[in-house]
């Protein structure tokens, strides 16, 4: 719905009003604009590389443990950095390894393949040891598959993080009790609900940010629905990504750290999941 150039832009302003985890990914075609905006604040003395926590992923038809270093330096070429700080496996599904990322039969349907998630690990963990990333996670596993690469003979580094969908209607409670258990921090997509992409996105969902509820607890606290729904997932200690082209929403979603929520607030906002998934995975199963 945006172009790479947007993307270029919002990066740029999101580091100047203080954002400093950038999250992107391979399928997200825009890694070149991304790099090119945080190449662009680190000339300028706004920040440091180090200041910077880039967050990408490995693409589902990259799971052969040989294509996953290979796979890892292109997204570095296209960003122009040296590392990335996390480099999580994108999906537990795979696709056929090869070059096409959705790569389809003469039906119009997936070919799916089966790698070994643990051997796939292992490759991660050899490019944290190349020193091409530092910290290597997953995104979209559930309790099992996590468990899959916990208990892997040989392990030699745990994933220090599962991104999730999580917002409101999702507040993914069991999954957080378990990550923490393991001593995995839980990151969140879609915490202000999500965008209306076809394809993508379940169109029959309610829109979150609408919620009566919601926007109640706002008024009361003076603040905007986003900036209450994120507020909430951060006070029970999950890291939140949100994703936005727009410059005063961009400014408004990071003024979240001044307030707090009352006990109250919270168990209206825990009173609210109903296990509603925006992003459908349907035809990846």
């Amino acid at each position: 719905q945006y172009t790479k150039e947007q993307a270029e832009e919002a990066v740029k302003l999101a580091i100047d009003v203080g954002y400093r985890l950038i999250d992107s990914a391979f399928i997200y075609a825009n890694e070149v604009q991304v790099g090119r905006a945080i190449n662009a604040k680190i000339a300028d003395g706004k920040v440091k590389r180090d200041d910077i926590h880039y967050t990408g992923k490995l693409w589902l038809n990259n799971h052969a443990p040989e294509r996953v270093r290979p796979a890892l330096e292109k997204s570095l070429k296209d960003l122009g950095l040296a590392y990335m700080d996390v480099f999580l496996i994108h999906t537990p599904v795979e696709f056929k390894p090869g070059d096409d990322p959705f790569p389809k039969d003469a039906n119009g349907k997936f070919i799916f393949h089966n790698t070994d998630i643990r051997d796939t690990w292992k490759a991660m963990e050899a490019c944290k040891d190349a020193g091409l990333v530092r910290s290597i996670g997953v995104s979209n596993f559930n309790q099992k598959q996590l468990e899959l690469i916990l208990t892997a003979p040989g392990l030699k580094y745990k994933p220090v993080c599962n991104q999730v969908e999580c917002h409101i209607y999702l507040n993914q409670a069991k999954m957080l009790e378990f990550c923490k258990s393991k001593d995995i921090v839980m990151v969140g997509y879609s915490v202000l609900g999500s965008s209306r992409a076809e394809g993508w996105v379940n169109q029959n969902t309610p829109q979150m940010l609408e919620d009566p509820v919601l926007n109640e607890i706002a008024k009361q606290n003076g603040r905007t629905a986003a900036q209450v729904a994120m507020r909430y997932l951060l006070q029970r200690g999950i890291v939140i990504i949100a994703k936005s082209f727009t410059p005063e929403r961009i400014k408004q979603n990071f003024q979240v750290f001044d307030f707090e929520l009352s006990c109250e607030d919270m168990k209206k906002l825990d009173g609210l999941s109903k296990n509603v998934r925006y992003f459908s995975l349907d035809g990846y199963v």
